[in-house]
């Protein structure tokens, strides 16, 4: 039953890490999207005659870009707790057989500075994908 147990929680963390993987490549991708469209629509504003709806689709965007940010990191924080719960329990069962001393507890907060960075790089793509089309948009 023990390997059982084992088996378990090792696939639970496996599939933890593929959805953390999808959130942060997802929250990327879309960050650099939204930030060449803004850019785009904040530089078309510019023009003699910009289109009527562009700051429009900016403000729209920039919420779109707030609201699916916060998701992911919410999203992430659940996946570092549930990270932590996961092996915390793997802990506590190495320990009950002896076999804790080759489990290196200090990973625990590696994994922790993991999210993190992760946590940093997305809201700093964020903001950039936010600030600089409004720069442009406001500094024509």
């Amino acid at each position: 039953m023990l390997k059982e147990v084992h088996e378990h929680i090792v696939t639970e963390l496996q599939q933890s890490s593929k959805t953390d993987t999808v959130f942060i490549i997802t929250a990327v991708l879309f960050n650099l999207v939204v930030l060449g469209v803004n850019w785009g629509v904040a530089a078309e504003s510019r023009t003699d005659q910009p289109a009527a709806g562009n700051d429009w689709i900016l403000a729209l965007l920039i919420i779109a870009t707030l609201m699916i940010n916060v998701f992911v990191l919410r999203a992430l924080v659940a996946g570092r707790v549930t990270r932590l719960t996961l092996i915390k329990g793997l802990v506590a069962m190495y320990e009950d057989n002896g076999v804790a001393k080759y489990y290196d507890t200090p990973l625990l907060d590696t994994y922790a500075a993991r999210y993190k960075l992760f946590m940093a790089v997305i809201v700093s793509l964020a903001v950039i994908s936010i600030v600089v089309p409004l720069l442009v948009r406001i500094l024509r």
